[in-house]
């Protein structure tokens, strides 16, 4: 396969993506966004997909999303940082992107607070949240979302906007279930938090799913950019 084909099948594959999206957005009367998930994917590619029109870029590894950010400075992207934060790594992510979705302790609230510059505007935060109760994920238990909401509030450098999961692989039944609780709490908190809109949930095997029940944020990567080599 050439470049140019290459090159074609991921903008065909992105505006397929992008067309699935709007349709279930207006079947279910909301906006919602998408989030390019380009870990492991070049900077070409990255480029192809903002060429269309994709504004909004999500990265799971410090060391390269900010590698990325630092490269492509040239183009308007919205960078969401996606991966576990590690301490040592909190300010990295606090100087390059924009949005955060995986805050699941007070430590690291706090220290993206006091490492975001003051030249730039508060950092977008969700608060992730281990819908499926997984030893093997990051993410705080739905009764500890308040808690954790109250203490980002008291934060100036960070703006609270929702909050994130990444339910266990399982059958629609359960996976409904949990959409269902996490679009609950989502609704809960805003009710407390007026900065609160974004509900971030749903990936390329479940987006249907997560929009019927309340996404406005859906996270793609394989569906757009294609395996990972």
């Amino acid at each position: 396969m050439t470049d140019l084909e290459s090159s074609d099948n991921l903008i065909q594959r992105y505006l397929g993506v992008q067309q699935e999206v709007n349709t279930l957005a207006q079947a279910h009367n909301r906006q919602v966004k998408l989030l390019a998930v380009s870990k492991k994917h070049t900077c070409k590619s990255i480029e192809a997909v903002f060429a269309q029109g994709q504004r909004a870029f999500g990265e799971n590894y410090v060391q390269e999303g900010t590698d990325k950010v630092n490269a492509l400075s040239h183009l308007d992207i919205e960078w969401h940082f996606i991966g576990p934060i590690q301490s040592n790594k909190s300010r990295s992510v606090a100087e390059h992107f924009a949005w955060v979705h995986t805050i699941d302790r007070e430590k690291i609230a706090q220290r993206l607070n006091d490492q975001r510059p003051e030249s730039l505007p508060p950092l977008n935060v969700l608060i992730q949240v281990n819908i499926s109760d997984q030893d093997s994920k990051s993410g705080v238990d739905l009764t500890q979302v308040d808690a954790l909401a109250n203490t980002i509030a008291q934060l100036p450098h960070l703006s609270l906007r929702g909050l994130m999961c990444i339910p266990a692989p399982q059958d629609d039944a359960q996976l409904k279930k949990e959409f269902l609780a996490m679009h609950q709490a989502y609704k809960n908190l805003q009710a407390s938090h007026p900065s609160v809109d974004t509900l971030s949930m749903g990936m390329s095997g479940d987006l249907s799913l997560a929009i019927e029940c309340g996404s406005n944020l859906v996270r793609i990567g394989t569906a757009i950019f294609g395996q990972r080599t």
